[in-house]
This record gives structure tokens, sequence and C-alpha cells, in this order.
């Protein structure tokens, strides 16, 4: 049986309440019995192989492992390498931006309802381009960086019913290196 190359991300890791060390993590995601597991950064992304197939069930397992193990309710995210590829070759906005701080995605755990999506607006006076392409949302802050806007996470997951967790488009493009092949 062929093995897939994944990346877990958690959903605000060591950036609020949330901390977790990279080294427990890699140590429980080796425990479920995934392989060459790596963490990028200090932010929740790991990256594994796995035999599994279903996103989904990876996510959970990860979920229910950092409940049991650690005591902490994260929400995890799992996409594939060839995910991770699709949408570092899909962004609308890559071509126009070289400052990574100024290009994210907000990876969603579903797809929203058309109807959402079509009711997300940016907060008033706010200069922010963005896409929701299934279940991604390609952000482009072309007058500043995330930081000082309201079209944040949190607006999204709130504005689209969805858990979301973004990436700069540096870490979006490290993690599909990670992942390929």
């Amino acid at each position: 049986m062929a093995e897939h190359r994944y990346a877990a991300l958690l959903r605000g890791v060591n950036v609020g309440a949330v901390r977790i060390a990279m080294a427990d993590l890699r140590r429980l995601v080796s425990d479920l019995g995934h392989e060459e597991v790596r963490t990028y950064l200090q932010s929740g992304n790991v990256v594994f192989r796995s035999r599994a197939t279903d996103t989904a069930k990876l996510a959970e397992g990860i979920e229910r492992a950092l409940a049991h193990e650690l005591g902490l309710t994260v929400p995890v995210l799992v996409r594939s390498g060839a995910e991770l590829a699709a949408v570092a070759d899909g962004n609308p906005y890559a071509g126009r931006q070289d400052d990574p701080t100024r290009l994210l995605v907000a990876f969603l755990a579903a797809a929203p309802p058309t109807a959402k999506v079509s009711a997300l607006t940016v907060p008033g006076g706010e200069n922010v381009e963005y896409a929701v392409t299934g279940r991604e949302v390609f952000l482009h802050y072309p007058d500043g960086g995330y930081g000082r806007s309201k079209f944040t996470n949190a607006y999204l997951e709130k504005k689209l019913g969805v858990v979301a967790t973004t990436r700069n488009w540096k870490s979006v493009r490290a993690l599909r290196d990670l992942t390929a092949g």
C-alpha cells in the first residue's frame, strides 16, 4: 500500500493561550503510527507520512490524541501534499505580491455554504482582496499586513461558519515543499 505525505495544521497553537511543545507534537503524531514526522516553525504545523488516505480521520486522530495526552481541545486540519501543491499553484494573488506577510491562505475545515460565501464582505475601509476556493480562502493585504486587519481568521470563521486556520505564504510554500513527492 502506498504512503502519502500530509501536513496537519493546528488552529491557534502557540499564538494564544494554547501552548504545545513541538517535541510533544512530533511524539504524539509518531505514536499514532505515522512516519517521518517533522514540525515546521512553532505554530502547530506537522508534516508526516502515512498509509491512511482519509484526511478527516487523520485530523480526528490527532485531535483525540491532543485531548487525551495533553488535555487540549485544538481543531486540526489535514491537507495532503497534492492538495497543498494545488493551493500553492492556485493562488490568484501570488504573481502580484512579493511580501509573504501580505499574502496568506485560510484553510477551512469544510467548504462553506454558497450563501455564506456570497455574503462575505471586507470590513469597512479595509483594502483586502480575497478568493474563496473550496476549502481555502486566498487573502491579499496590499496596503499592510494581516496583523492590522479586522479581516482575520476569527472573522472568517464567524462569517463562513466553519473552523479555519491561517498561514502566511512563506509557510504555505514551505509546507508544500515538505509534503512533495
